[in-house]
């Protein structure tokens, strides 16, 4: 493994713009995707992997959809609606923390199989942005809606209006206008962000991300979370990829962008999330000041994780085991 690694950050490919690393592992001798083969095991029965502990009851939820006949859009839609739902989770959904004037602002995206997408970003008063994300997608000939646009969309589209205030969100909101200090805390996103990725009995993959953004943001900031490419990835022909974290890291080296591609040309789902990871290291001289954890399947079933600091954890669904797992990280003790 050491001589291996030591060829490929040796042989980088620069051809198109990827930079050293494992993306350097050989092409196929036509240039295209590296393809696995699929595990059986998994395509017969599936899988749902998703960040944090909270992944759990989110996993759950996606797993009850497939077992009701829905496929990987449907798995990923409903175990992040669970989350969604949850309003006693402070950074997710309705009940997740506000921005720095009192308002609690929504962001979402959803990709399936065959590489649709949709987005919403800075939605206000509806319960379920991942939702109104995959009507976007299905229903316009958008990616990203924004702001009045998205929430006027969302009420054509029939979602109710959902003016929901959490108590203890706001209460925080007051307590932090006592000095206004905005600075990310490390592994605080143990509860927020919810990155999900499906795989249901097809073989097939999609993945939703939502969340309601860092507490106390500047008014219309918008993270990674639903961006294409940053926040969630889907390549059914290579796998999948979403991150949590600080989102700005994530936007400037389009994260789950990185992994998916770097997973398209050899590297194993472990080696991909490193990647990543190696990459905000590289162009952020204070990374060691936030969290960053990626999470990645490709076709094979095969999953990776990885974080900068300890303590980012993943929650997988998996021949009949739904279990909380540890991220290896880049600055493990």
């Amino acid at each position: 493994m050491t001589n291996r690694r030591k060829f490929l950050k040796a042989s980088a490919f620069t051809g198109i713009g990827l930079g050293a690393g494992v993306l350097t592992r050989l092409f196929a001798q036509n240039g295209s995707a590296v393809r696995t083969a699929p595990n059986s095991e998994v395509f017969k029965s599936g899988l749902v992997l998703s960040t944090w502990d909270a992944g759990i009851p989110a996993n759950e939820a996606a797993w009850k959809a497939m077992e009701s006949g829905g496929n990987a859009l449907d798995m990923a839609e409903k175990g992040v609606n669970d989350t969604e739902a949850n309003f006693s989770n402070l950074t997710v959904g309705l009940g997740g923390f506000p921005d720095r004037d009192g308002h609690t602002t929504l962001d979402a995206c959803i990709m399936d199989s065959t590489g649709n997408a949709g987005s919403v970003m800075f939605l206000e008063h509806i319960k379920h942005p991942a939702s109104v994300a995959r009507r976007v997608m299905e229903k316009t000939p958008h990616v990203i809606l924004v702001g009045e646009g998205a929430y006027q969309f969302a009420l054509s589209e029939g979602f109710p209006h959902d003016s929901y205030v959490s108590e203890e969100s706001q209460k925080a909101w007051k307590e932090w206008l006592k000095t206004s200090q905005y600075k990310p805390i490390i592994n605080i996103e143990n509860h927020d962000t919810i990155g999900l990725i499906a795989m249901d009995t097809q073989g097939d993959l999609a993945g939703a991300c939502t969340t309601s953004g860092m507490a106390f943001k500047m008014r219309g900031r918008v993270g990674d979370s639903p961006i294409i490419g940053g926040g969630l990835y889907v390549d059914n022909e290579v796998g999948a990829a979403t991150s949590s974290g600080l989102g700005e890291a994530v936007i400037r080296t389009c994260g789950s962008f990185l992994v998916v591609e770097a997973m398209r040309h050899g590297a194993s789902p472990q080696e991909a999330c490193e990647e990543a990871i190696q990459r905000i290291k590289m162009k952020h001289t204070n990374y060691k000041d936030f969290q960053v954890g990626y999470l990645a399947v490709n076709k094979a079933g095969e999953i990776g994780a990885y974080a900068i600091h300890p303590g980012f954890t993943y929650s997988l669904h998996k021949l009949g085991t739904n279990k909380v797992y540890k991220s290896a990280s880049l600055l493990d003790n």
